[in-house]
């Protein structure tokens, strides 16, 4: 039983150093090769308080990702920037920030009138 034990827990922890690994790998990555970064600013806790969620939630380090990018791009010299959970992101054109109307749903693709622009939906 006691090696059993022993055996779960070194993968648990080979699991966990895998997960930080690419944590660090992407942050690095983002901070180094983009001067401006945005990310949603996520209340992790409302998102722990479903508990069919709150395992995943827990594992994937949401919010570890965001403290290593806060530290990293200031190292780099990069910008950090956290949008509001309501901006309407999906909303705008990525391109010239244009503003998209509504889409019927049978539409899979998003072309911009102003600028051409062609994306998938959300």
């Amino acid at each position: 039983r006691k090696k059993a034990v022993s055996k779960l827990a070194k993968m648990h922890a080979r699991i966990a150093n895998i997960r930080k690994d690419a944590i660090h790998k992407l942050t690095n990555y983002l901070a180094k090769n983009h001067s401006e970064i945005k990310i949603e600013d996520l209340s992790v806790k409302s998102f722990l308080k479903n508990h069919k969620l709150a395992g995943a939630i827990a594992d994937c380090g949401m919010y570890e990702f965001r403290r290593q990018l806060e530290y990293k791009t200031e190292k780099f010299s990069s910008k950090l920037m956290l949008v509001d959970r309501m901006f309407p992101s999906s909303q705008i054109c990525s391109n010239c920030g244009q503003h998209r109307h509504k889409m019927p749903l049978k539409n899979r693709v998003y072309v911009c009138p102003e600028c051409g622009h062609i994306e998938d939906r959300d």
